[in-house]
């Protein structure tokens, strides 16, 4: 890193900016603070910087505001030095100079997704064709086609081959079989869940197996299906069963850590539904805590499912969790500070900013437009008409005088709403900007959203119908 950074900044920030950094001292870095003459830092453009920077000493890092939007390229061309955005809150600035990447590298993984369609068999192909290719965008890597017992799949050849031909791998799900024969013929890789007692259908494929044991909880038959299996070179996954809780779970748990203990090398399956859609709890932090067991035992693939509404973001979660997790395992480290696509209902840092921060803020402001922060005490909304704080989103419309302005009326009441929400569970709330759920939220895909992330955002509805309003009055 280098040793000497320029930090530029607005007039309400540059406070706030110095105060933090002087509180790092001794800092491994000299930094020099400029203000460039705008109010809020992040309103900043490409031609202000270039025209009030000064030119900054060579070999610097100038770090401009998180949410600025500005081409960094160009501006280190124009410049000679190296420009980066810098975290979008203040109080993040320590833990972004201190070594954390701005973005973990969540590239890699080492676990495989079965996501396991439960009710194949009274699912149109059409069907199966479209819920496959949103579980595999969430990241299965395997479609697995659940087997109803007593139940005759008539249509699984043509489900397999359509699932193939469209370029998914596929495993089928069975107790008959038959079932995993007819299967395996119409092209699946795997077959869902052998014994001891029926080893003889790998003598008809070449489909690789999940071992279960023989009998609930018998680990002993399973050991023996995998020496079996290893005397013939065959490959497969073995699966010890992960029960729900209070009918074993713990048990279960400490079968999966023997049998790794017995083979260390040998590949293993947990199938994770049992706890994701048997617990009344948010998937997230079962996924993750679930991830976890399987990065420390080395388990190559998980099985899970999506049907209890509560868990109808399961794979994505074992996807984000599954690299987080290989992340932290190879760098050693634990699995914090990576990424926070977990955290769907509290942030580690949830307030940016303290009430005193807030107030000097306040006492600066020379226009009428609303600003709203939260912090410990509550939220807060500030103008230069004046800074009132509450903890009970009713106490503040009546402050606002916004009775005959409709459309500024609704904006504050959204965000007013987000506000309050965040602050009750702890959540860091951006003005302007939508709450952050994590992975469990799909992302708005940008050009659908109206919004790059290097350009300034277009005009809300609120502006929008504003301005349609002004035209009609003119």
């Amino acid at each position: 890193m280098s040793d000497h950074l320029v930090f530029v900044t607005g007039k309400l920030a540059e406070p706030r900016l110095r105060a933090m950094l002087d509180g790092m001292a001794p800092a491994p870095f000299r930094f020099d603070v400029v203000q460039i003459g705008v109010s809020v830092a992040a309103l900043m453009t490409e031609e202000l910087i270039r025209r009030r920077l000064p030119p900054p000493p060579p070999g610097a890092r100038v770090l401009l505001p998180g949410r600025t939007r500005c081409d960094l390229a160009a501006l280190s061309a124009h410049f000679g030095v190296a420009f980066e955005r810098g975290p979008e809150e203040l109080r993040d600035i320590p833990a972004y100079l201190g070594g954390r990447a701005a973005q973990a590298d969540l590239s890699a993984h080492a676990v495989t997704i079965f996501a396991e369609i439960v009710d194949a068999p009274r699912r149109s192909v059409d069907t199966l064709l479209e819920t496959a290719a949103r579980l595999r965008r969430d990241g299965a890597d395997v479609i697995d086609l659940g087997c109803q017992p007593g139940e005759r799949f008539e249509g699984l050849e043509t489900a397999v081959s359509a699932l193939v031909a469209a370029g998914h791998s596929v495993s089928v799900d069975s107790a008959d079989p038959d079932e995993l024969l007819r299967g395996a013929a119409a092209g699946a890789s795997y077959l869902l869940s052998l014994s001891e007692d029926t080893l003889w259908v790998l003598d008809r494929t070449d489909a690789t197996p999940i071992l279960v044991p023989a009998k609930p909880r018998d680990l002993e038959s399973l050991c023996r299906a995998v020496d079996r299996l290893r005397a013939a070179g065959r490959r497969f996954l073995a699966d010890p069963v992960l029960d729900p809780i209070h009918y074993g779970f713990t048990e279960s748990v400490v079968r999966y850590h023997e049998l790794r203990r017995r083979y260390p090398d040998i590949g293993m399956l947990m199938g994770i539904g049992n706890l994701t859609e048997l617990t009344d709890a948010d998937t997230t932090g079962t996924t993750a805590l679930l991830m976890g067991m399987v990065s420390e035992l080395s388990i190559n693939a998980v099985l899970t499912l999506q049907v209890s509404p509560h868990a109808r973001t399961a794979v994505r979660e074992a996807d984000r969790a599954r690299r987080i997790m290989h992340a932290a395992s190879e760098s050693g480290s634990l699995p914090k500070g990576i990424d926070d696509g977990l955290m769907a209902l509290r942030d580690r840092r949830p307030f940016a900013v303290t009430p005193a921060e807030i107030a000097e803020t306040a006492r600066n402001i020379r226009d009428p437009s609303f600003r709203v922060e939260v912090a410990e005490d509550g939220v807060h909304v500030y103008n230069r008409d004046g800074h009132h704080v509450a903890t009970d989103p009713y106490q503040l419309y009546p402050l606002l005088g916004l009775a005959d302005d409709g459309g500024h009326a609704f904006y504050m009441g959204v965000e007013l709403q987000k506000a309050f929400l965040a602050w009750r569970l702890g959540k860091r709330y951006v003005q302007d900007e939508d709450l952050a759920w994590g992975c469990t939220v799909e992302a708005m895909p940008e050009a659908e959203a109206g919004s790059d992330p290097h350009g300034f955002k277009a005009a809300g509805t609120t502006l929008q119908e504003r301005r349609r309003a002004c035209g009609k009055a003119s």
